[in-house]
């Protein structure tokens, strides 16, 4: 059962854009770990930023609201499916920060007088602003110029800190490790406006050149290209080499493994085998000794390239995996009893 983002913002299905920023503001100023210390505010609050991310979005609610979490997150079979899957990877503090312009408020909100029992729901009550009045909204786009200027004082920021990387898998085939080839990968990112206050969401390709020989593993980062708002550092974007299961082929290191399935006649009497190459050759590889089942022909200079060395090569090992016949006809039986030296 996916996460019902609706619920954990207390609204109904196909609540508006007011509906939402309304229900993030109350939901957030609750649980701030700031002001509510109960067991487990912290996990909530950050629930409450990941519901306010998807709903706040035109793009992400849509696909929310027909596919559901796991639609969003790409794994089914709708149309959302296609795209990039959605994880949260941002800072609740940080959302919390744009939306209120400063990171927190309560010591302007609850300074009055100390009042712990204060309506959270109504912050603004302690400046004669019960309900918003006059305020024109949230997310710092509507405070008046003296109220802004109260709550992201200079002597009330914290130092700004980077994020942590934002790592994504990067999955390439045999056939691209091979020849080397360019991937674009299209990544969603909130950017400052020149005010430096306000964000915007853009998107933006990522270039990625994969060089021949490339191991699992390795590593392409991408510095401050995460999301960026008026606390934070950008995280870098980091893109990890993973291998995509082949057909054919199994990797080890800068070798490949191609299992060579011959029968117990072909293993006792000897035999031909036609393996294939990543470049769509065909090697002839003939044996008149007896293979036993594991046995291995190793090919040289037919693997991948070298990553630090590419003009090289690893090589192509053929694995043989001999094929026993199920049952045996009693002819069959004696005749091998008669042929086979015994054991």
């Amino acid at each position: 059962m996916g996460k019902d983002y609706y619920r954990v913002l207390g609204l109904q299905k196909g609540a508006s854009e007011d509906e939402v920023k309304k229900a993030y503001r109350r939901q957030a100023l609750r649980y701030h770990p700031d002001k509510n210390k109960s067991p487990g505010a912290e996990d909530k609050f950050k629930e409450i930023a990941e519901a306010y991310d998807v709903l706040s979005d035109a793009k992400k609610k849509d696909v929310y609201d027909r596919y559901g979490e796991d639609g969003l997150k790409g794994h089914c079979g709708g149309g959302a499916a296609n795209g990039p899957s959605y994880t949260f990877h941002g800072d609740p503090h940080a959302m919390f920060a744009e939306f209120f312009g400063g990171r927190s408020p309560f010591d302007q909100f609850f300074s009055h007088g100390g009042d712990d029992d204060m309506d959270i729901d109504d912050p603004f009550s302690a400046f004669g602003m019960g309900g918003m009045g006059g305020m024109g909204g949230m997310g710092g786009m509507g405070f008046p110029r003296t109220f802004k200027s109260r709550v992201g004082a200079p002597h009330g920021s914290r130092e700004k800190k980077k994020d942590p990387p934002v790592i994504h898998e990067l999955r390439v085939s045999l056939e691209e490790v091979f020849s080397g080839c360019t991937k674009k990968m299209k990544i969603s990112r909130k950017r400052l406006n020149t005010d430096g206050c306000s964000v915007r969401t853009e998107d933006k390709i990522l270039t990625v050149e994969i060089k021949r020989g490339w191991k699992e593993g390795t590593k392409i980062t991408f510095p401050k290209e995460g999301d960026e708002t008026p606390t934070n550092i950008p995280a870098d974007i980091v893109f990890v080499v993973k291998d995509k299961t082949h057909a054919v082929f199994r990797r080890d290191g800068c070798d490949i493994i191609y299992p060579a399935r011959i029968s117990l006649r072909d293993a006792l009497c000897g035999c031909s085998v036609s393996a294939p190459t990543l470049d769509g050759r065909s090697i002839t590889v003939t044996s008149r000794d007896v293979i036993k089942p594991g046995m291995k022909k190793r090919i040289v200079g037919e693997g991948l390239p070298l990553s630090k060395c590419p003009d090289k090569r690893g090589d192509m090992v053929l694995e043989f995996v001999v094929k026993f016949p199920d049952k045996l006809c009693p002819s069959t039986r004696d005749a091998l009893l008669q042929i086979l030296p015994p054991q």
